[in-house]
Formats: structure tokens, sequence, C-alpha cells
């Protein structure tokens, strides 16, 4: 996985609440209050983020076996392989600043 823009981190950061920008009110983002919750607008580019379809590129299969290993406890971290991805895209970035 790669560290998308740097707002993403402001996102970790701040316990999903952006630092960058003030919080809106309900009432400001035009969301109305239901008895169960608060209604959400949510844009099609994030509908279409929840959906997985045949040409969505995610192996399901591994995803379940995955999940599986996680509820087992018995799901490993290879922390070289992590390491390795982590330091090609710190490369890769810095790469693209340079250049």
């Amino acid at each position: 996985m790669k560290v998308g823009a740097s707002n993403e981190v402001g996102l970790i950061a701040t316990g999903g609440v952006r630092s960058d920008r003030p919080a809106t009110t309900a009432a400001e983002s035009g969301a109305t209050r239901a008895e169960a919750g608060v209604s959400v607008d949510v844009s099609s580019t994030v509908q279409s983020l929840g959906r997985t379809g045949s040409g969505s590129g995610i192996d399901e299969a591994k995803v379940a076996s995955m999940r599986e290993a996680i509820a087992n406890g018995t799901f490993t971290v290879d922390a070289g392989a992590v390491a390795d991805k982590m330091l090609a895209n710190a490369q890769e970035m810095l790469s693209r600043t340079r250049g």
C-alpha cells in the first residue's frame, strides 16, 4: 500500500479529523439528523470505493484467508517485506521531488 497525498497523514494523526480544515456541523454540511443517527451524503467516488467487483483487482480469497488468520491469531507480518516496501515508497517520493 502506498502512502498517498500528505493530507492523509493529517487524517491519521488526528484520529480521522483533518487538522487543516475546520470541522463542520451537520447543518453546515447539509446533513439532517434522523432518529437512528445522522444522515450523510456520500459522493459517487466514495461509494465506488465500497464496491468490489470482478474488475476491482482485489483477491477475495486472499482477503478471506487473511481475515481467518487474523481471527485465529495465526496471521504473521513479514517485517522485511514491509520495510522493503516502505523504503521503495520513500525512494519513489524522493525521486519525484528531485526531478
